[in-house]
C-alpha cells in the first residue's frame, strides 16, 4: 500500500491579481523502478480579478455577478491539448461556478463582478500510461475522463483560497473531494475481476477499473454541499454496504481533509499580512505622516 498523498496549498502569489492559490496533490510512487507507473500528480493555479465595476451596457444586478474560466495547459497531460478552449473544459468552469455560487454573499457587491481564472499545468489522466483503456478510450467495465474528476474537486478548494485571499465575504470555505468505487484484482486475472471497494483521491497509476466516482463541493461548518458530480454506474448498490450514499460519506470526508489544507494556508496567508502591514506602520515614511 502506497502511503498518504501530499497535498500543498499557498496563496498571494500574483500580486497583480486580487486574490491567487496555488494546488498541488502528487501520489507517493507506487514502484519506482518503472516509468509506466509514473505518479498521478495535479498541479492548478487560480487568480481571482474583482470585485469590480461592471461595464455600463451590462444590466442592472443587485447581485455579484459570478464568472469562471478553466484551461487546462497543452502540457497538462500526456496527450497533449489544444489551445482553443475544449467542451470539457467549459464543463468544468459551470460545475466551479456552482460550486462557488452557494459560498458568496452575493449581495453586498450589487452591479460587480468578479472573474475566477483557474489554470491546470498538470493533470490526472484516466489510467497509466501503457495501460488498455488509458487516454480517451473507453475500456470495457470502465470508465473514461474519470481524470478531470479529480481536476474538479482541486479546482473548488484553489478556487476558494483564491477567493479568501481576495477577501471577499463567503458563508464558509467550501473544499472538494472525490471518491470511487474500484475493483480490486485478483492474482492471475485480468483488470476488473474482484471485490470492489472504496477509495478517496483516486490514483490513474494505482486504480485502472473504475465502476463510480463522486466530486463533491463541501461546507464543513453549515455542513451543505453545493456541488455534486457523479459519473459511471449509479444504479444500486454496487455491493454490500457499498451504493451511492455510502460514496457519498466518504467524498465527504475527502472534502474534511481538504479543508485542514485548506485553513493552514489561510491562517498563513492571514498572519503573513499582518505581519507586513505592522512593518509598513513601523518604517520610517510612516512614522513622518503620522508626526506630520
Amino acid at each position: 500500500l502506497s502511503a498518504e498523498p501530499l497535498e500543498v496549498l499557498k496563496t498571494g502569489l500574483t500580486p497583480s491579481a486580487s486574490g491567487s492559490a496555488y494546488f498541488e496533490l502528487e501520489a507517493p510512487q507506487a514502484t519506482p523502478d518503472s516509468f509506466l507507473s509514473r505518479p498521478s500528480s495535479l498541479k492548478i493555479t487560480c487568480t481571482v480579478h474583482g470585485p469590480r465595476p461592471l461595464p455600463r451596457s451590462v444590466p442592472f444586478s443587485p447581485h455579484l455577478l459570478l464568472s469562471a474560466n478553466v484551461k487546462l495547459a497543452p502540457f497538462a497531460s500526456r496527450q497533449r491539448r489544444s489551445y482553443v478552449r475544449e467542451a470539457s473544459e467549459r464543463d468544468l468552469a459551470v460545475h466551479v461556478e456552482t460550486a462557488l455560487r452557494g459560498v458568496l454573499i452575493n449581495e453586498r457587491w450589487p452591479k460587480s463582478g468578479v472573474d475566477v481564472i483557474i489554470t491546470v499545468l498538470e493533470g490526472e489522466d484516466d489510467g497509466p500510461l501503457g495501460a488498455p483503456g488509458a487516454g480517451a478510450q473507453k475500456e470495457e467495465g470502465g470508465l473514461s475522463g474519470w481524470g478531470s474528476m479529480s481536476v474538479l474537486s482541486g479546482c473548488i478548494t484553489v478556487a476558494s483560497a483564491a477567493i479568501a485571499d481576495a477577501g471577499i465575504d463567503c458563508v464558509d470555505l467550501v473544499s472538494g473531494g472525490v471518491a470511487a468505487i474500484v475493483r480490486q484484482p485478483k492474482p492471475g486475472m485480468r483488470d476488473g475481476i474482484g471485490e470492489p471497494y472504496i477509495v478517496l483521491d483516486p490514483c490513474p497509476s494505482e486504480h485502472s477499473n473504475l465502476i463510480i466516482v463522486c466530486v463533491v463541493g463541501y461546507l464543513q461548518t453549515r455542513d451543505e454541499i453545493t456541488e455534486l458530480w457523479t459519473r459511471g454506474d449509479v444504479g444500486g448498490e454496487i455491493a454490500e454496504g457499498l451504493g451511492l450514499e455510502s460514496l457519498l460519506d466518504r467524498a465527504v470526508e475527502a472534502a474534511r481533509s481538504s479543508r485542514l489544507v485548506l485553513e493552514e494556508a489561510l491562517k498563513g496567508s492571514v498572519e503573513f499580512k499582518i505581519q507586513e502591514t505592522a512593518s509598513a506602520e513601523d518604517s520610517p515614511g510612516a512614522t513622518r505622516k503620522k508626526l506630520a
